[in-house]
């Protein structure tokens, strides 16, 4: 396991992302939770102290909450030397579906929130000579399935797994490095009630996913990964 690191993490009160957080505290890390009602951290993880694990406001609908987080993560943890850009939403929209708004929301909180959180900590990350971004992609980052799927869901994941690409590039000699992780259907409430999505017996747990943001922090720089698939279903390129 690597030296233990001060890791951001949005959207890590619930669901996915409070798994990614306590799998980031039982590997040692001190962990800076950006949500946006920073008191559901503490409901959240009760057993933890200020010294491990710190809430900040973060609401990628309110621009200015990217470089105040990484402000505050600074003054009260440290420097950061990983971001995993969690937080995301699901619109059904598609030439059919939802509406422009829907897009919007989308745009908002899976595309320019990770923008503006790593070009907010890309400074620090960089100092740190070991800098790591996580993204929380999909394998609709990787594809268009079929009509069952929200295409505005699928456009906003593979404009993050682009960025994701662009993380190595700016940052590659100061050891900076960049991986989306792209799950098929996890279990969580986001997907349920979605005509064609993964029967529930064989999605993915939130601490099958959260193990393998684990994976990635603990690789040195001579290993880059800038993309992991973990696939629910078979498909004949992912």
């Amino acid at each position: 396991m690597s030296a233990p690191r001060i890791v951001m993490v949005s959207g890590g009160a619930r669901s996915l992302g409070a798994a990614i957080t306590r799998r980031m505290l039982d590997d040692g890390h001190v962990v800076s939770v950006g949500v946006r009602s920073p008191e559901t951290v503490a409901e959240a993880f009760p057993d933890v102290g200020p010294d491990r694990l710190r809430a900040h406001h973060f609401d990628a609908d309110i621009p200015e909450t990217a470089d105040s987080w990484v402000a505050a993560t600074v003054a009260s943890a440290g420097a950061p030397d990983a971001l995993i850009n969690n937080a995301g939403i699901l619109r059904m929209v598609d030439f059919t579906r939802g509406d422009e708004a829907d897009l919007d929301a989308m745009w908002n909180v899976n595309v320019k929130g990770p923008f503006r959180l790593i070009r907010a900590a890309l400074p620090h990350l960089r100092k740190s000579g070991r800098g790591r971004v996580v993204n929380i992609a999909s394998t609709d980052a990787k594809r268009y399935r079929d009509q069952t799927v929200s295409l505005g869901y699928v456009v906003t994941k593979q404009a993050l797994l682009a960025m994701t690409h662009a993380v190595r590039f700016a940052g590659w000699d100061e050891g900076l490095r960049g991986t989306a992780i792209c799950p098929g259907a996890i279990d969580t409430d986001m997907i349920d009630g979605i005509p064609g999505v993964t029967p529930k017996a064989q999605r993915l747990q939130p601490e099958t996913v959260a193990e393998i943001v684990s994976l990635v922090l603990s690789l040195p720089n001579q290993a880059s990964i800038p993309e992991i698939v973990a696939n629910t279903r078979l498909e004949a390129t992912i």
